[in-house]
């Protein structure tokens, strides 16, 4: 993929950040990505898992800020997303998936409504309330059961995300 494929690619991933239209990435759009999980699951935001999800998002939010936030005014225009991603993750998406490493787990344990891990069901739960048109979330979440056990953890997630935050093309 060439230098302007993969730049268009990774601007169509902001809009998967910028969870309120505003045109900026910013920790609000973390809270409230946090705040819609909690609340599709009936999460309260003081519990154990409440507050790790928020922890996770701020700690998601730091990372990015540190990629991409150039010019240091707390939020990520759509350029410097595409930028400190063209620049940073196009040869190490994994370091991205590790920025988001405490929010995905967070997001796994209030989507795990048994203890037995996240479901494909549950996922696509999470997909949708994130922005994921329903019969995208439903066909990604079952793609990212990778091993068919009918369960999704931490590892296949951040696999999928790296992918995706890296421009694998099918991802």
């Amino acid at each position: 993929m060439d230098s302007a494929e993969y730049e268009r690619k990774i601007a169509s991933r902001f809009a998967t950040f910028d969870q309120d239209g505003s045109g900026y990435i910013d920790r609000e759009d973390f809270s409230t990505a946090a705040r819609a999980v909690l609340a599709e699951f009936g999460v309260t935001a003081r519990s154990d898992r409440g507050q790790a999800l928020f922890a996770g998002a701020e700690a998601f939010w730091q990372g990015m800020a540190g990629i991409a936030d150039v010019d240091g005014d707390q939020r990520v225009s759509r350029e410097e997303f595409v930028t400190g991603a063209a620049k940073r993750l196009r040869d190490n998406p994994q370091r991205f998936a590790e920025i988001a490493r405490p929010f995905l787990a967070a997001v796994v344990a209030v989507a795990d409504e048994d203890g037995a891990g996240a479901t494909p069901q549950t996922a696509a739960r999470v997909l949708r309330v994130l922005g994921t048109a329903p019969d995208l979330a439903a066909q990604v979440a079952a793609a990212l059961d990778a091993d068919g056990d009918g369960r999704i953890e931490e590892p296949e997630i951040l696999t999928a995300f790296a992918a995706y935050c890296g421009v694998d093309p099918d991802a």
